[in-house]
């Protein structure tokens, strides 16, 4: 099993959701969302199933986790041993007395540094995630209402503009959606139809917005309203906010 395009959630849970079955992440077992399971003196969704298949065959996400090889936990034997008894709950003393750790002090020392390990990874892991997907944390610098509207992933985003316009990215759409996220998506590929650092009249503005909707009255005010377009005191001028 691949781990690099599997969630947090789903490593905690130790399965996934694909093509309506559930996968266990660490053998080959799946069970089918359509099918009911019959287990001991129970029937159980596929769901139910396959958490009960994590405890029976694997103990649990955690145990089947912490035998993957060093590679891929970037784990030491140290740190696998100390997890295992910090997982159990043990008692530092009795930590010292069960492991190859000499000291109650050494056994606080790799908790401390566990936890830190935690803090960077959380970092790390951010910043992969703008990487991989800078789009969703993109706020243009015109924005003049930054909030959760703003987090936009690129599933939402491409399901939404496929939803609009129905007759390719490039052509227009049939109505301007009034719930504020999708239409803060709209606006968004709208603009890529302006080059940044071009001065428009009012009426090349006009033009272009017509190709996107009959009502560019409406797309015109929305562009500068959001930020995304200004335009000059007399409103003779407009262009791209950069």
């Amino acid at each position: 099993m691949k781990f690099q395009n599997i969630s947090t959630k789903e490593l905690v849970k130790g399965y996934q959701l694909q093509d309506s079955e559930y996968h266990c992440l660490f053998c080959s077992e799946s069970y089918h969302t359509d099918e009911i399971y019959p287990y001991e003196d129970k029937l159980l969704t596929a769901e139910g199933r396959m958490k009960k298949h994590i405890l029976t065959a694997h103990e649990s996400s955690f145990h089947a986790i912490i035998q993957l090889d060093k590679k891929t936990t970037g784990l030491t034997d140290v740190q696998v041993e100390m997890l295992q008894h910090f997982y159990e709950q043990i008692p530092d003393l009795e930590i010292v007395n069960r492991s190859s750790v000499k000291s109650i002090s050494t056994v606080r020392q790799h908790r401390f540094k566990l936890r830190e390990k935690e803090r960077q990874a959380k970092m790390f892991l951010a910043l992969m995630q703008l990487i991989n997907d800078p789009e969703k944390y993109k706020i243009h610098k015109g924005a003049k209402q930054v909030d959760e509207r703003y987090s936009i992933d690129r599933e939402e985003r491409e399901k939404v503009l496929n939803t609009y316009f129905k007759n390719g990215l490039d052509g227009g759409i049939d109505l301007i959606p009034s719930k504020e996220k999708k239409k803060l998506i709209i606006l968004q590929h709208i603009l890529k139809r302006f080059e940044i650092g071009k001065t428009y009249n009012e009426k090349e503005v006009n033009e272009i917005l017509k190709t996107v909707n009959a009502d560019f009255v409406s797309l015109r005010r929305h562009l500068v309203e959001y930020g995304f377009i200004d335009r000059s005191n007399d409103g003779s001028s407009y262009w791209v906010k950069e």
